[in-house]
Parts: structure tokens; C-alpha cells; sequence
């Protein structure tokens, strides 16, 4: 007896420490690297844990300006949330991990003034033809910054949390800083065409890396200022390549060759379909169709 017993007990002993380890090995983890979710200029610091009237901040507040489009931090499915007098329009993100983001004070209103006239629905809060439910790509638009809820007559931000496993807040400051910002934010598989504004870094093999100052994104007529990103673009045998007096003046063809590190450049990218590579601008994930040079003085 006293041998089964003793068996009986080590059995139970390997199946909890079997299953402690499919609990952990089974636990949700947000991606090392999520998308920003705010395209363009943002600024915020790390007051995750702030005291607040309804206790610790449980989020980051991320000041940005009023309709800037929020991206999905990663591929998952929306839910819409617009019952709360404090948090006003919101939206969960439900991560493919396991993360759950929460996108809290999206905008309510009909103007550019603070009229608080327009209802927590897609085209004002959410993101124009987004249905609740549905399944996003990671950096997609799903929202647009406003100042809804308590946040009303503020600086429009978004309010930003993450909860890995699904559960309880967790500081997002880590995943901000390390996180990838798009150059531009559109339908996967959409055309596009960027003009990158900035210097020259390299030229070497049919490439131009240059520093980006600026960027414009069309037909989304979307444009961000202070990239200061670096960018290595493809620069094909039929791009046009030319020595420009002023940017947007008659050209001199020339060849690529001839770019030197610091000259300022214009560049166009060729029309092709969005990726995610080319939103966050991976080497060689644009191609260019025209690289204008600026002359030395």
C-alpha cells in the first residue's frame, strides 16, 4: 500500500508540474516590437502609474494632433467601447498574442473646434468603414486622436494601455520607445507613391540611403515633418536621376554616381502596392522613380 501510495503521489506531482508548465509556456506575451500607434508627430513621457482621481494612470497619455489616425499595434480584432463618461470614445484592440490594447479619448467631434457634436461611430472616432468586430492588420488605421470623455477641452491625445495575457495594465513606456513608426498608413495592397525630402547618406550598387526630413504619402495626402529616419531605397536603371537648381525647377540628367553624402535630394518613389515593409520603410523596400539633386551652390 505504502508503494502505490508513494506512486499515486509522484503521478500527481509530474501532472501539476506538467501543468504549471503548459500554463506558462501557454502564456500570452505582446510582440518585442509592437507598431506606434499614432501616426506622426507625437509627444509623451513615461506616467504609467501617475496618481489620477480614479486611481494610478493606467495607460500612456500621447499628446498628437486632433483626427491623427491611430494604427493597430498589432494584427488582431477591434471591439468598439463607447459607453464610458470618462474614457468617451474608445476601442480595444485584441491582439493575435494575447494583448489586449485599449485606445482610449478618440475623437468626437465634427470640426476642428472642441464641438463635441459627432457619436463614437467610424468616420469620427473609429476609423472611416471600420466595423466593430472586425479583423485589422497591424498598422492599420483603426481611430482617429481627439480629446472624448474627461479628457474634453485638453490637448487631444490618446490614451494608450496594454494588457498582455488579457489582463491587467502593464507600463507600455518600453514597447513605445522600441516601437516601429510608419511612414505612412494605408490599405494593405492599396497604390501608393512617397516623396522623401532630406540628404544624402550613400550611394553604392543602384542604392541611395539618405537621410529623411520629410515625408508625403499620396493619394492619402498624409505628410510627417522631423523624420530625421534613415532610408535606403532602390534606385532602378530606369529612375531618372537629375541635378535640379531648386526643388521643383527643370532638371539636368545625371547619374546617380554623382550624389554626394549632405546634398539634398527629392525623391519619388514609384507607384506600387502597400506592404508592411514599405509603411516602416525596410531597406530596399522602396524603389525610386525620381531622385532630384540639389546643386551646390
Amino acid at each position: 500500500m505504502s508503494s502505490r501510495r508513494t506512486t499515486a503521489r509522484g503521478s500527481l506531482l509530474l501532472v501539476v508540474a506538467f501543468l504549471t508548465l503548459a500554463s506558462v509556456a501557454g502564456a500570452a506575451a505582446p510582440p518585442a516590437k509592437i507598431v506606434f500607434p499614432v501616426l506622426g508627430p507625437t509627444t509623451y513621457v513615461d506616467d504609467f502609474g501617475d496618481p489620477r482621481a480614479g486611481g494610478p494612470h493606467q495607460g500612456i497619455d500621447m499628446l498628437a494632433a486632433k483626427r491623427s489616425l491611430a494604427l493597430a499595434a498589432e494584427a488582431g480584432k477591434v471591439e468598439f467601447w463607447s459607453r464610458s463618461a470618462s474614457a468617451g470614445c474608445m476601442l480595444y484592440l485584441h491582439g493575435q498574442s494575447g494583448t489586449d490594447y485599449d485606445y482610449i479619448h478618440l475623437n468626437n467631434d465634427l470640426t476642428a473646434k472642441n464641438d463635441n457634436r459627432g457619436k463614437c461611430v467610424a468616420g469620427i472616432a473609429y476609423a472611416k468603414g471600420l466595423k466593430n468586430g472586425a479583423k485589422v492588420q497591424a498598422g492599420q488605421a483603426i481611430g482617429y486622436v481627439g480629446d472624448s470623455g474627461d479628457a474634453n477641452g485638453l490637448h487631444p491625445h490618446l490614451h494608450f494601455e496594454l494588457h498582455p495575457n488579457r489582463k491587467s495594465a502593464v507600463d507600455p513606456y518600453p514597447w513605445l520607445q522600441r516601437a516601429t513608426h510608419l511612414l505612412f498608413a494605408a490599405p494593405r495592397g492599396a497604390a501608393f507613391t512617397l516623396e522623401l525630402k532630406g540628404t544624402v547618406t550613400t550611394v553604392a550598387d543602384g542604392t541611395l540611403q539618405l537621410k529623411a526630413i520629410a515625408v508625403s504619402a499620396w493619394p492619402m495626402r498624409q505628410t510627417q515633418t522631423k523624420l530625421k529616419r534613415a532610408l535606403t531605397v532602390n534606385v532602378p536603371v530606369d529612375a531618372t536621376v537629375q541635378q535640379v537648381a531648386t526643388f521643383g525647377g527643370p532638371g539636368t540628367p545625371v547619374d546617380l554616381s554623382s550624389a554626394r553624402p549632405g546634398q539634398q535630394v527629392d525623391l519619388w518613389t514609384a507607384v506600387a502596392p502597400t506592404t508592411l515593409k514599405a509603411q516602416r520603410g525596410d531597406a530596399l523596400a522602396l524603389s525610386a522613380s525620381l531622385v532630384s539633386l540639389l546643386q551646390s551652390r
